[in-house]
């Protein structure tokens, strides 16, 4: 019997050591590493066209969680009053409203599509989402008012747009639980829909959860293991994508960073990491489809996450304009 000698054991440890550095190193340059660097320092006072979409913001989120509130499968009535309320809104705005619906236990439920047809490269296609309905209990301020807010105002911004890239606007029904990763869930009804059609979705951005913000140290938390590359305090947008997604996170992060005076941190991490795949951009993972959420983490900072709480009080709306801003120049770029 051989015996492993005291000198052989420090060679293996250190090799050990040196292996799980390397390990680190290429997780970190892969899946953490973004372009740029976020934004660091005072905001600067929002510009008079960032105070108008603040109040838009507020407006559209006191409509959605505050007038109607507590809408989904089992506050029906609500359901489809939030959804007559979008297609009213994007109506507004100078679009043909898509409604593209499917029965759910007797009772028909609806996405809802805009399209602004691209110039030279029409068969990509971009789709901003957001899901409208809310947990059960919940008036859903932040968790998804904010998203759908957000998202009308990018709707109107290119209202009058002329893209290279089709560009396409859809919020999704039945996101929440019960129906959260599951076939009647809207998001994945739709993306397997794209798919059945042969259509070439080249990005998906889900705005899901982006009104709250705090610069107190601790706010932030995150899955195991991820908080030792983040910052501590709550006060950045977050681009989260899978490791599929990557090229996708980077370039949004990227175009953010140059053009937004606002924090920010981007991951492409595995699927199966708890809050990755936490919202519509999942199901267009399902489909093949390259897909990330934009979100001010949810759960992870939000203490009135999926509460009846969560009230349109809650939001900032001077940080949440800001951030819509740098999306519109997001939004912009992959269009193109």
């Amino acid at each position: 019997m051989r015996f492993i000698t005291s000198a052989a054991h420090k060679r293996l440890a250190v090799l050990a050591s040196l292996l799980l550095a390397a390990l680190g190193f290429v997780c970190w340059y892969v899946m953490i590493r973004m372009p740029l660097k976020s934004y660091r320092g005072p905001l600067l006072p929002l510009t008079a066209e960032e105070a108008a979409l603040r109040d838009a913001l507020r407006r559209d989120v006191q409509a959605l969680a505050g007038d109607i509130g507590n809408r989904n499968w089992w506050a029906y009535a609500r359901l489809v009053e939030a959804a007559d309320w979008i297609e009213s809104s994007l109506t507004q705005a100078g679009y043909q409203v898509r409604r593209r619906g499917y029965d759910l236990r007797g009772r028909n439920c609806d996405n809802l599509e805009v399209e602004i047809r691209g110039r030279t490269k029409p068969d990509e296609i971009v789709i901003i989402g957001a899901h409208y309905d809310s947990v059960f209990g919940c008036p859903a301020a932040n968790d998804n008012g904010s998203g759908v807010a957000a998202l009308l105002a990018l709707a109107r911004a290119f209202a009058d747009a002329k893209p290279t890239r089709t560009l396409r606007f859809v919020t999704f029904v039945n996101e929440e639980a019960p129906f959260y990763h599951t076939a009647q869930m809207g998001s994945l009804v739709y993306a397997r829909e794209c798919r059945q059609r042969g259509e070439n979705v080249v990005a998906m951005l889900s705005l899901e959860t982006i009104g709250y913000y705090s610069e107190e140290r601790g706010s932030q938390g995150y899955p195991a293991g991820v908080g030792l590359f983040y910052p501590s305090a709550g006060n950045f947008v977050a681009f989260v994508g899978n490791t599929g997604s990557r090229a996708l996170v980077r370039q949004c992060i990227g175009t953010f960073r140059r053009e937004a005076k606002f924090p920010s941190e981007g991951a492409a991490l595995p699927s199966w990491m708890m809050g990755i795949g936490w919202s519509d951009h999942w199901s267009f993972w399902q489909a093949g489809y390259p897909a990330i959420m934009v979100t001010d983490t949810a759960i992870f900072r939000y203490p009135h996450y999926h509460a009846p709480s969560d009230t349109p009080d809650k939001l900032d709306y001077d940080r949440l304009a800001r951030v819509v801003a740098g999306l519109e120049r997001v939004v912009h770029d992959l269009m193109e």
